[in-house]
């Protein structure tokens, strides 16, 4: 089957793409945006791209559209499909139907930490010889890819709350029916699409709603909104993390590692890890109860974590150039703002940490959390913000920040500023959800000169 994929070049479409291609149909797909990794993935497994969305797409002539969940009535090409009756299907369900069926699926949700916890969950499942498949929101460094299809009944996938697609308001999550869900945390995001924090408890209460009585949920005890979702009505058991009653990270050692406790009672120890911050050792604690119920023993989990070498796009160092360090990261929440920061503070110690920041999703573009950064930014030493065609003044939501935080309208303006600033031990946070014009390289090349 040929299958045209529109919006391809999202981690999650882009997932999508490399599953197809490994189920043996022939994959083509478009986008407005190309950047890597999703963009050099794709090439290398010989999925040909199309720029834009032209209605002479059509001439491909493809057996099914797979639709991505970016493409809006208007698009041309959506248009074009619509008008001339073809067949068409968003990409969850066509994962669901043609991917998912039959197979033992883990699914990782929550507002933040599902990429980091899914790849742990699948390194997990990979080192206890498992060979799962799975779909994830990144790329994890010890895969390369951010799909992968096995003979394996374990799929584990990156389970999303956003909507499913144009035609479908759903979210995501509710088509994957997973046997085992870990609910990481829950907090009110994607202002586009939910009204309020009600909004996204009611479709989490659905993803629990389809959960069989022989699956498995591994819930935030920490997390006051999940308690109210599965008060609303639990066919499933529950193994509760992050609190007194369930299990539990320890103190890091200097390596980062820690003792994994049950009620109080320790049930092994992890030597090393390579993610930093509270909120990692709590996604590290999900993952290996996750496994535990597709029968990993705890001993060879925290085993398996040890080797665990992060994730593209998460805390990510691209280069030191004259002693100056830039990293990269997805954060683009203030939750995820702030515990990425908090997680280098505990990683670099009392080096400066200069922040450079685009509010580029479209909650942070709609003005909602504005309020909540200069809070978020409170472990930087210096914030430079990107603040070309938000719909709120940058300047007078970071005035609590005083001179420490710095908008630019201008991208070559904010990178002058920041190697001009920029001095031997300094690291260089940039956090965006996007390709950010590809300030890291321009920083790098800045910071040669």
């Amino acid at each position: 089957m040929h299958i045209h994929i529109l919006g391809i070049c999202g981690t999650f479409m882009g997932g999508i793409a490399l599953l197809a291609r490994a189920a043996g149909h022939r994959v083509t797909g478009c986008d407005a945006n190309v950047y890597p990794p999703m963009s050099t993935q794709l090439g290398e497994h010989e999925i040909d791209l199309v720029a834009g969305y032209d209605a002479g797409q059509l001439a491909l002539e493809p057996d099914l559209f797979v639709v991505g969940n970016a493409i809006s009535r208007g698009n041309l090409l959506l248009e074009a499909i619509l008008e001339h009756n073809l067949a068409y299907v968003s990409g969850p369900q066509w994962l669901a139907q043609n991917i998912l069926r039959g197979r033992w699926v883990l699914g990782v949700a929550g507002t933040h930490g599902k990429t980091t916890t899914t790849a742990l969950l699948t390194w997990i499942l990979e080192e206890a010889e498992l060979n799962p498949s799975f779909l994830v929101g990144g790329v994890p460094q010890g895969f390369g890819v951010s799909a992968r299809l096995t003979d394996s009944p374990f799929f584990v996938i990156e389970a999303d709350e956003y909507d499913t697609a144009f035609c479908d308001k759903r979210s995501k999550f509710i088509h994957y029916q997973p046997r085992t869900v870990v609910l990481n945390n829950l907090e009110f995001d994607h202002a586009d699409i939910f009204a309020d924090l009600g909004a996204i408890e009611t479709q989490f209460h659905h993803l629990v709603r389809t959960l069989p009585g022989n699956g498995r949920i591994v819930a935030n005890a920490g997390e006051e909104s999940l308690r109210r979702v599965l008060s609303r009505g639990c066919w499933t058991p529950v193994d509760w993390f992050n609190g007194d009653e369930g299990w539990q990270a320890g103190e890091p050692n200097a390596d980062r590692g820690f003792a994994l406790s049950l009620a109080g009672q320790v049930q092994g120890r992890l030597g090393r890890f390579e993610l930093a911050g509270a909120h990692n050792r709590a996604n590290a604690v999900a993952a290996v109860v996750a496994a535990r119920h597709a029968g990993v023993p705890v001993a060879v989990a925290l085993k398996a974590l040890e080797s665990f070498s992060g994730i593209k796009r998460r805390l990510e160092v691209r280069g030191t150039v004259r002693g100056v360090t830039v990293i990269d990261d997805f954060a683009h929440h203030p939750t995820a703002i702030r515990v990425t920061l908090e997680g280098l503070r505990q990683r670099v110690g009392r080096a400066r940490i200069l922040a450079v920041l685009e509010p580029r999703s479209n909650t942070m573009k709609l003005g909602s959390m504005k309020a909540q950064l200069p809070e978020s930014l409170a472990e930087a030493d210096a914030t430079y913000c990107f603040a070309s065609n938000l719909g709120w003044d940058a300047t007078a939501a970071l005035a609590p920040l005083g001179g420490r935080a710095q908008v630019f309208d201008d991208l070559s303006g904010l990178v002058a500023a920041v190697v001009a600033e920029a001095r031997e031990g300094d690291q260089v946070l940039v956090m965006s959800n996007g390709g950010f014009g590809g300030v890291h390289d321009r920083l790098l090349a800045g910071l040669a000169n």
